[in-house]
């Protein structure tokens, strides 16, 4: 379903506010300095955050919206909009397992799923040291 010839990564974080973009647009221009043709999408109706990545990345920004789209249009529209593209990175929201339900339906995880993308997780270090990988550690082993 997806276009599964190209790289992707997707950029999710621990909770929102938490960096997702300063990576996001970091990892874009990284990658355009690079000479890479990238591609951005952001999860759900975000407008301010795609406009960032749009700037960053020198072509559109896509959304995800996988409340709104079935999971057949979200990697769809991913495999249409990336067919010309090098690498694409997609920055999630929120944080990584939080949907709209117990169970993180529509979550930032699950859409790494359907697009079978590696994740980096963005995390807020301020005043803590070993407590962080535990945090980690955990949010592989929820869903490895």
């Amino acid at each position: 379903m997806s276009n599964t010839a190209i790289p992707r990564i997707v950029v999710s974080g621990l909770r929102g506010g938490g960096g997702k973009t300063v990576l996001s647009l970091s990892l874009v221009a990284l990658l355009k300095n690079r000479g890479y043709n990238v591609i951005t999408f952001k999860k759900g109706p975000d407008y301010i955050d795609a406009g960032w990545l749009a700037k960053a990345s020198g072509s559109p920004c896509y959304n995800l919206d996988t409340f709104m789209m079935t999971p057949e249009q979200a990697a769809g529209s991913f495999s249409d909009h990336s067919e010309n593209a090098q690498i694409a990175v997609i920055e999630g929201n929120r944080g990584l397992f939080d949907g709209v339900d117990h169970k993180g339906t529509y979550s930032t995880a699950e859409l790494a799923k359907l697009l079978d993308a590696p994740v980096i997780i963005a995390v807020d270090c301020t005043k803590t040291t070993n407590t962080i990988a535990a945090l980690v550690l955990g949010c592989q082993m929820m869903d490895p």
